[in-house]
């Protein structure tokens, strides 16, 4: 049997996922995530498209050319948005830079490949979340009788308290949370950047009591995950989005606005952004809360909320949303001008 050699183009995947990207740039297990389910698209259709096993792919056969038809295959055949056909595109220009540094005789192709443009006309989407009315009908369809779900509402109240990603809550370990007053959570996000959030002295009882449940002391704790599934184990993002969906659905028998709602775990981190900006805490305040990496992020939920822009309003003209005092206004006079400014 003839053994497999890697070409050019194998050894250097392998040095870009195990050497460049984790240690030389430091970047998150879940940014090497994505980078490499776009080299996985890549390559599947790169192989495709030269009529040739992926194994027998070379550096030369990266070129813009091809990376341009990958781009439009994306959009056009698995029916991907502008803003993930940009971020595919994003791995693929940092894998280009990453080939330059060691694979100079490929710099003309190279250059070429990091000259294509991301693509103009992503729309911001409306940011769903929750109002407080139907907060409170998701957590009250949870049935806390059963363990799995005192879990989910021990889980999901965490989550709408601090707003953490999923991914950091089924990340979320026994060490990273502080019970006792001042009671907070540890929370490692994007690029491996740490951050505290207060919890709520409920949220943290709520916490003691299903770790307690879950584990009887007699092991050290402190390193096991703080939510697990029914096999034992840590829950998924899948899995959390599945049970949400669930719970979603029971809410809304007694709140029917959810039903025309696309709501995902990450919406309940808008909602503790929008509830938080309500309160009138500070952007720069809300942006180490979340973790953002730029306050532009954070700006985001003040154009999301209509409470927001009303007060706004209210601030700039407040006689329009004044209520007509004793009742609908009357043209007393032949002064027009007057009764508009009453108006």
């Amino acid at each position: 049997m003839k053994k497999y050699q890697p070409t050019q183009l194998g050894r250097a995947v392998v040095r870009f996922f195990q050497e460049y990207l984790p240690t030389l740039r430091g970047m998150s297990r879940h940014t090497i995530q994505s980078y490499r389910d776009c080299m996985i698209l890549f390559l599947e259709f790169a192989a495709k498209d030269c009529r040739r096993p992926i194994e027998s792919l070379e550096l030369t056969d990266i070129t813009a050319d091809r990376i341009g038809r990958f781009l439009a295959f994306l959009e056009a055949e698995r029916g991907n948005s502008v803003t993930t056909r940009n971020a595919r595109l994003a791995a693929m220009h940092t894998f280009a830079r990453y080939l330059v540094a060691d694979h100079p005789e490929q710099l003309a192709a190279l250059q070429q490949v990091l000259g294509i443009p991301f693509k103009r006309g992503a729309r911001e989407t409306p940011i769903e979340y929750l109002e407080k009315t139907e907060i409170e009908a998701v957590l009250a369809s949870i049935d806390r009788k059963t363990p799995a779900g005192r879990r989910d509402y021990a889980m999901f109240s965490l989550m709408f308290n601090t707003g953490a990603r999923v991914q950091e809550i089924v990340d979320l370990r026994v060490r990273d949370l502080r019970l006792e007053p001042p009671c907070q959570a540890r929370f490692v996000g994007k690029g491996n950047k740490v951050r505290l959030c207060p919890i709520w002295p409920r949220v943290a009882r709520l916490l003691k009591e299903l770790t307690e449940n879950q584990y009887d002391g007699t092991d050290d704790t402190a390193g096991r995950h703080v939510f697990l599934n029914a096999r034992g184990i840590a829950m998924t993002r899948f899995g959390v989005r599945y049970l949400l969906r669930q719970h979603i659905a029971a809410g809304a028998n007694t709140a029917p606005t959810l039903v025309g709602k696309r709501i995902h775990p990450h919406s309940l981190r808008h909602t503790t952004a929008i509830h938080l900006l309500k309160a009138g805490v500070d952007f720069a305040t809300i942006s180490q809360w979340l973790g953002h990496a730029s306050l532009n992020t954070t700006m985001r939920y003040a154009r999301a909320d209509i409470d927001l822009k009303r007060q706004a309003l209210a601030q700039v003209f407040p006689e329009v949303l004044a209520p007509p005092k004793g009742g609908a206004f009357i043209f007393r006079d032949d002064n027009v001008t007057a009764w508009l400014r009453r108006l």
